[in-house]
């Protein structure tokens, strides 16, 4: 089973946590070697995920967000074997909820989705609430 965007039962929850402060969005995405878009129009998956970046970008920022992390996966050390390798993986930080959801309302960025999901073959999105760094491993923040 792939997943390319969040049920709406999964959103209804997320807009239920309404604590105050940042939220953190760990995104791992796995592309498709072909875009699929609607209209037939021929790219890869990676340019089809470069346009979503390029046109999303500005609304990002203009909601107060920025992408704090960004990593390039080399190795599945604990985990399934195969199935879970991820083209990208990056943490996009917003101020509040309320942040994340506006993004999501701005018609700027809904054209920018089309680009995403033609992009996009599976993908996680992981909701995190951003502690202060620890000494170690099991410090509870």
């Amino acid at each position: 089973m792939t997943h390319t965007s969040f049920t709406c039962e999964a959103f209804a929850a997320f807009r239920a946590n309404d604590r105050p402060g940042p939220v953190h969005m760990l995104n791992l995405v796995r592309l498709r070697d072909r875009a699929e878009y609607e209209d037939g129009r021929a790219a890869s998956g990676a340019e089809a995920y470069a346009a979503y970046g390029d046109l999303s970008a500005p609304v990002l920022a203009r909601v107060g967000g920025r992408i704090v992390w960004r990593g390039e996966m080399e190795q599945m050390l604990i985990g399934p074997g195969t199935g879970e390798d991820w083209d990208l993986c990056f943490i996009a930080e917003y101020p509040s909820a309320e942040a994340f959801a506006s993004m999501l309302k701005d018609p700027e960025y809904r054209e920018a989705m089309a680009h995403r999901q033609a992009g996009v073959a599976d993908s996680r999105l992981v909701r995190m609430a951003p502690l202060p760094e620890g000494a170690g491993f099991g410090d509870p923040g």
